[in-house]
């Protein structure tokens, strides 16, 4: 059983996600954006700013955040 059979079948139905992107070092701080359950990012619907934010993110898993979560919102 992984995480997502315990979601409400209305999460997907709605597409209600995140990928949250958890800095290392500053509890609390993370970054996150709005994604399908699978925790694909529709890059053509973000704006340049968080278009720029997710890849920067993404390029520092390991030394300034954690492995993305895709989370119910």
């Amino acid at each position: 059983m992984n995480a997502f059979d315990a979601l409400s079948p209305m999460h997907a139905v709605r597409g209600a996600f995140e990928l949250r992107f958890r800095s290392l070092f500053q509890e609390g701080r993370a970054l996150a954006f709005t994604c399908d359950a699978d925790g694909h990012i529709d890059l053509d619907r973000l704006s340049d700013r968080s278009r720029e934010r997710y890849l920067y993110a993404r390029a520092l898993v390991g030394r300034e955040y954690a492995q993305p979560e895709v989370l119910p919102i």
